[in-house]
């Protein structure tokens, strides 16, 4: 039996370069309309809550078979990656919307803040278990951080960005710790958010992470992609230039930080590979998958992505993976991804082991 030392994390798998996805995967069409986000359900109570776990358990067969070692929900039971988490809080109301900007990028009717910010009970705990009791894989659960939080919403109580992020980072926290309690490995946070507000994210953005992984013991990741393959976001990247060096604006106090692993963007995307010797010593999820195009990659694009990250990270803390999450791509074309991700990393692996 080993021993651990306080400080110590038991890593959630030995094996050399595990493969993971950044978020959600495809929802089946009898659960919700797919290809889409905040697609509406197509049922409603115990049905609904059948046809989710049905779905999840799809989705985590579909995971095992591709081959990914360290496996997720494919957020089959929530709406959305950020507003399912929040429209189980107090102090939010769905019927009072505002119209904000999103990340600076486009325009969404949202939920209003009116008052202080609570967590009553867990949110995703009970999906959690039954995820855990499906599979004795290490399995990774993504919350929504602080600060893409706040920016999915209309702020007409507190009326302060920062104010707003130290009350979720306080409830992320305890969702957190509840998450550890139920089997999770590895806690990610999503942060494209982080790709925009650079003032914000120095000033209080990774502090306020900080907050959210206090007491912590499993392992921790930050997911800081250019978001989901959309038009708005497709559209964005195009103003980018040849060069897309938003990372290097946040990159060096997340190096200093306590979150263990770093996830980003790669395939297909223009940011430079030597960005990742700025969190030198992180383990590094990278993105080789590109989510934003239909086109399956084969699996030696996929092993040249790694090879290019393998000149900045250590074999042992590189987790290759997706760029974002793929719930507007069909189900086929997500499946082929997967399977070229796994195969991908099959044969760098290979390669280190010769």
């Amino acid at each position: 039996m080993t021993l651990l030392l306080p400080t110590q994390k038991l890593l959630p798998t030995q094996r050399l370069l595990p493969t993971s996805t950044a978020g959600s995967l495809p929802k089946p069409s009898w659960l919700a309309e797919p290809e889409k986000i905040w697609s509406p359900w197509a049922l409603e109570g115990e049905q609904l809550l059948e046809a989710k776990q049905d779905a999840l358990r799809v989705s985590l067969q579909e995971q095992l078979q591709a081959g990914i070692d360290i496996v997720s929900d494919g957020e089959q039971t929530r709406q959305h990656f950020v507003t399912t988490f929040i429209e189980h809080l107090d102090g939010v109301d769905f019927e009072k919307r505002e119209t904000v900007k999103i990340r600076n990028r486009y325009e969404a009717s949202v939920p209003s803040v009116v008052g202080s910010v609570s967590r009553q009970k867990a949110v995703f705990v009970d999906d959690a278990k039954f995820l855990r009791s499906q599979t004795d894989q290490p399995i990774k659960w993504a919350l929504p951080g602080p600060m893409t939080m706040i920016d999915t919403l209309y702020d007409g109580h507190y009326k302060s960005r920062e104010k707003l992020a130290w009350e979720f980072a306080k409830i992320l926290n305890q969702e957190a710790k509840d998450l550890e309690a139920a089997g999770v490995d590895i806690i990610q946070f999503d942060k494209p958010a982080f790709n925009v507000f650079f003032d914000d994210v120095n000033d209080w953005g990774i502090a306020t992470l900080e907050r959210a992984i206090e007491g912590l013991k499993c392992e921790t990741a930050v997911h800081i992609c250019y978001g989901y393959g959309i038009k708005a976001n497709t559209d964005w990247k195009k103003t980018l230039g040849t060069e897309w060096r938003q990372y290097e604006q946040a990159f060096p106090k997340l190096q200093q930080s306590n979150i263990d692993i770093v996830s980003l963007e790669c395939q297909n995307s223009h940011v430079p590979m030597d960005l990742i010797e700025l969190i030198r010593g992180k383990k590094v999820m990278v993105g080789a998958i590109d989510v934003a195009t239909n086109n399956i990659e084969t699996p030696e694009e996929v092993a040249d992505t790694l090879r290019k990250a393998l000149q900045f990270v250590d074999a042992d803390k590189l987790y290759p993976s997706t760029n974002c999450g793929m719930a507007p791509l069909s189900r086929q074309v997500a499946r082929g991804k997967l399977q070229a991700l796994s195969a991908g990393a099959a044969i760098v692996r290979k390669e280190l082991s010769v």
